[in-house]
């Protein structure tokens, strides 16, 4: 309960960062929406070529996509901080204001900065992609059904994006920076809001067993769309998974931190 109680207030202290930075807000926003834009418009000049990909139509595309975004959005929502650990916190030593303090390290990483403004943008354009593609191919699951495990298959994918970025993020603790690494991760992100038919067996299997990316989207797309159930029930394992070996990275690496030299 005490990390609740902090976790809330730390929400309202990001909330009122939010609303006194208001540039801040606006820049990100729109530069996330000048990316999905272009993303969108390459996926409407695609199928205004031909009808289908890989048995997928336009909206179904649409569908994954918006998906992928909305996961991608609820885990920068609370967790971006993370990027600060691969950037710079282990190499300059700032990561011992953290330490020293009577709150686990990882919260206090993650919780100096909710609320990403870009995220909610994330959010809100994901949601209207889901919605909108959604209402036009019909769902393959009944909505009462799609109305519970949709929200729970989002926050798995949301759980799978914020393993993979505290995996990456923990490596910094031996390489003493690992942003290079957290950004290749996220650039291979990007392939789980598309089909993965179109990608060949080497990157599927990566994006299944190596870097669980297809459990963001298009696994729970398929279930979402087409009623095919076997894959997604695997959602929470790999969640689950990914976030153990994060965790047990971090812990590991906190033990043997010291400070970098000048």
């Amino acid at each position: 309960m005490r990390y609740v109680g902090l976790a809330w207030f730390l929400c309202g202290v990001s909330l009122h960062r939010l609303v006194e930075y208001r540039a801040d807000f606006m820049i990100g926003l729109v530069g996330f929406l000048l990316r999905v834009g272009v993303q969108v418009a390459l996926v409407h000049i695609i199928f205004s070529l031909v009808p289908s990909v890989h048995g997928w139509d336009y909206e179904q595309v649409l569908f994954l996509l918006g998906f992928a975004i909305l996961a991608r959005g609820m885990d920068k929502l609370f967790t971006d901080n993370l990027w600060m650990v691969g950037g710079f916190l282990v190499r300059t030593g700032d990561l011992f204001r953290f330490m020293i303090r009577p709150v686990r390290p990882l919260f206090l990483v993650i919780a100096e900065r909710f609320f990403w403004p870009d995220a909610l943008g994330e959010i809100l354009l994901g949601l209207v992609l889901v919605v909108y593609a959604g209402s036009r191919v019909g769902l393959g699951v009944p909505l009462a059904e799609a109305a519970v495990t949709g929200p729970l298959l989002v926050l798995c994918g949301a759980l799978v994006f914020t393993g993979v970025k505290l995996v990456t993020a923990s490596l910094a603790f031996w390489t003493t920076t690992s942003h290079p690494v957290m950004h290749g991760a996220n650039q291979i992100s990007e392939f789980s809001g598309y089909p993965l038919e179109l990608y060949g067996p080497v990157l599927r299997r990566a994006l299944v067993w190596v870097l669980p990316f297809a459990f963001t989207a298009y696994f729970p797309a398929r279930y979402l769309l087409f009623g095919e159930r076997d894959e997604v029930l695997w959602s929470p394992v790999a969640a689950a998974a990914v976030l153990a070996v994060g965790l047990t990275l971090w812990s590991t690496g906190l033990r043997r931190y010291e400070m970098t030299g000048s």
